[in-house]
């Protein structure tokens, strides 16, 4: 395969990529960035309803739920000091967006509070999520359900857009997870989230279905039960070990047959929730190996990695990972 990087320039092809690094650095260049739209949450500046020590408190509570991405945080007995010394971690009072009241609370200490009582901390840039609802509401209900949404994913600190985004194709075939994904990346996302409304389910149901480069989940419930079981499984698990050591491992993917194909795998690891960094480290005829760093190292990686559609896993464990490229991600 001869990769042409522009008029004029020099020519690579796979042999010569490993030999020189700086060739295929020249290469990644051109393609798209790798990250797509993961954005930090404001976790810590939660709004008022008014400023005394109970609404302080609740507010707490809101941003605990925040900070894990766990919805028992709120009423944990193990967070029960944080919540009753609320006070003692306001940093500022201030004005949203909008201009309502907010309380900004000492981010950094009450971070220390919760690794402090064993809990786990969710990363602050999380996937920007696009929600779809299928088929488009009324009119009259457009903008109820847009709120109802946007305020469930601000309690739990998930970064949301309600779009209508195509979810089927001309004929009315439902787009598959790449086609979506595709889409939402136009839009800046990281993932899509869709409830469609079946007439098989009761009214007020709807089937949520996640679409994420990893992998694809579906699960019913009511409109906020869409936010809820999204944050529920991308935040830490609650039995997560606090500040546990971010290990680097090593993952060797094999099918790779295109330049393409090097950023698309990139992307898929990059997605992984938890992961730091994802870097080339090794080259081979029609494989590459990566570096992923993350909390919990390989066997981290290896249950993130388990449902996925695009890496099948070909090893027996141990180190690298290998897994099989089967297609666009």
């Amino acid at each position: 395969m001869v990769l042409y990087i522009r008029p004029n320039s020099s020519v690579c092809d796979l042999k010569t990529m490993r030999r020189l690094p700086a060739c295929l650095l020249a290469l990644w260049c051109l393609l798209p960035p790798a990250s797509w739209g993961s954005r930090p949450v404001r976790v810590y500046e939660v709004d008022l309803d008014a400023q005394s020590p109970t609404a302080v408190q609740d507010a707490m509570r809101e941003a605990l739920v925040r900070a894990t991405g766990r919805r028992e945080a709120a009423d944990d007995p193990g967070l029960a000091s944080v919540v009753v010394d609320a006070s003692r971690y306001v940093q500022n009072y201030g004005s949203g967006p909008r201009g309502e009241p907010q309380v900004i609370f000492d981010g950094a200490a009450v971070a220390r509070a919760i690794t402090a009582a064993g809990r786990s901390l969710w990363d602050r840039a999380r996937p920007f999520t696009l929600v779809v609802l299928y088929p488009p509401p009324e009119r009259a209900e457009t903008e109820t359900q847009r709120a109802a949404l946007e305020r469930a994913a601000s309690a739990r600190g998930l970064p949301i857009s309600v779009i209508p985004l195509a979810v089927v194709d001309a004929a009315g075939n439902p787009l598959g997870a790449d086609a979506l994904l595709q889409a939402a990346q136009r839009y800046g996302g990281d993932q899509v989230l869709v409830g469609r409304a079946d007439a098989a389910v009761p009214p007020g149901t709807l089937e949520w279905t996640l679409y994420t480069r990893v992998q694809t989940q579906s699960w019913s419930g009511p409109l906020t039960a869409g936010i809820d079981h999204t944050v529920d499984l991308l935040a830490p698990p609650a039995g997560v070990a606090p500040g546990e050591a971010e290990v680097a491992a090593r993952v060797r993917v094999e099918g790779v047959t295109a330049l393409g194909d090097y950023a698309a795998i990139e992307r898929l690891l990059l997605s992984v929730p938890g992961v730091r960094r994802a870097e080339v480290v090794g080259l081979d005829a029609g494989a590459v190996t990566f570096e992923v760093e993350l909390a919990g190292g390989a066997a981290a990686l290896a249950r993130e990695l388990g449902g996925s559609s695009h890496l099948v896993s070909v090893g027996a464990g141990g180190s690298p990972l290998v897994y099989r490229y089967s297609g666009a991600g």
